[in-house]
């Protein structure tokens, strides 16, 4: 059975009693913690374009925090002041190998819901001041020190500093403090405010932060999604209108008909739910997604795959899978970066094999027409590699 990050705490208990309600501190949630990724590959990283990266400096005399986006110069980090800033860079999963392999012991909850693993570097004093998310984040302490001061429920109502791009919290009282070292972990819900400060010299945190997608954004989506595929000669229609007294009145019939739309469009067999799929596992940089193999035929991405070592899944690609009926056994829907396909009988347990290791050994898809050809279209659109 895979050891959970959770410490003496079963996940029945963390599930029930602390996700999305309250903090938890595990001491040593990851023994003998190694860091998975360097001060200077961090800041390398920070460097190339492609990369999401922040550098935050608090100017301690009027706690006044600046703030600049990568990609960033070599020059930012020779005129950094001796404390007291911090480097982020978001996505590390997608650059770095180890990263994944990180990520894949919180699936625990649902991997779609995962966002990105965030990594920070601080310099003694350094921190991004007291905030908070609206997603889940567990805090892995990889290097050094940091102190959290948490707690209290804060929404976008909550008053904030002025004169800071960061949406600091401006009246806020911790109601907790706890010291975090090497593998120490500490889980903070939604809306809690929460403030992160390094007390010694290379310290690293990483941040397994969550997806959580605004109601807005939901139906902003899925509206986009149902409009794609409907043609523009489907209009509103009234071929019982009746005399109204005033013109300017809109009856309720018209509200009605309205409502009929929309709910035809939302009941409609299988819409959410394929819908749901895709937008769950939309890239989270789509614009970097690479088709190295667009222009190359099924059969030919098969002859370099049979003579490969293993495939691998690229950095950043997201999987996931649903039944699409009642007893679980007859129909599945891949949901690969976005899209959606089919899987027939023969290839579920192979989907449920991919969803579960970043890796496939050549050699297990001797004679397997199937998988090969499942696994030649998922190169194709540039979710594997062959290696």
């Amino acid at each position: 059975m895979k050891q959970l990050p959770l410490g003496d705490i079963s996940l029945e208990t963390f599930l029930r009693d602390y996700w999305q309600k309250k903090p938890l501190l595990i001491r040593n949630a990851i023994a003998n913690f190694e860091p998975i990724i360097s001060a200077d590959e961090l800041a390398g990283l920070a460097c190339e374009e492609e990369v999401e990266s922040r550098l935050i400096i608090q100017e301690s005399a009027d706690n006044h925090w600046a703030m600049k986006h990568g990609p960033l110069l070599d020059e930012d980090f020779a005129n950094l002041p001796e404390s007291h800033w911090t480097l982020l860079v978001q996505a590390v999963d997608h650059w770095h190998p180890q990263a994944q392999a990180l990520l894949q012991q919180f699936d625990f909850i649902p991997q779609w819901r995962i966002d990105d693993l965030m990594v920070s570097y601080a310099s003694q004093g350094g921190g991004v001041g007291p905030h908070y998310d609206n997603y889940d984040v567990f805090l892995l302490q990889a290097t050094g020190s940091r102190e959290w001061q948490y707690g209290g429920l804060y929404d976008e109502h909550s008053p904030r500093q002025e004169n800071s791009e960061l949406m600091l919290l401006a009246d806020w009282t911790a109601e907790q403090t706890v010291t975090l070292n090497p593998g120490d972990l500490l889980y903070i819900p939604p809306k809690v405010g929460h403030c992160g400060t390094a007390i010694s010299d290379d310290c690293t945190t990483y941040s397994i932060g969550f997806r959580a997608p605004s109601h807005a954004d939901i139906l902003h989506n899925f509206s986009d999604f149902v409009a794609q595929d409907l043609s523009t000669e489907l209009r509103y229609q009234d071929p019982e209108l009746a005399i109204q007294k005033h013109s300017a009145c809109i009856n309720p019939q018209a509200v009605d008909q309205i409502k009929q739309i929309l709910k035809q469009y939302i009941e409609t067999p299988g819409a959410i739910e394929q819908w749901f799929g895709c937008y769950m596992t939309e890239h989270k940089y789509a614009q970097q997604q690479q088709e190295l193999y667009l222009d190359n035929s099924v059969d030919e991405i098969i002859e370099a795959m049979q003579q490969a070592e293993q495939i691998c899944k690229i950095p950043g690609t997201r999987l996931a899978f649903q039944h699409t009926d009642t007893d679980q056994s007859d129909a599945m829907l891949l949901f690969v970066n976005g899209m959606c396909c089919q899987i027939t009988r023969q290839q579920q347990a192979f989907v449920i094999q991919l969803t579960e290791s970043d890796s496939v050994l050549a050699t297990d898809l001797a004679e397997q027409p199937e998988r090969l050809k499942l696994l030649a279209n998922l190169i194709k659109i540039g979710a594997y590699e062959i290696n």
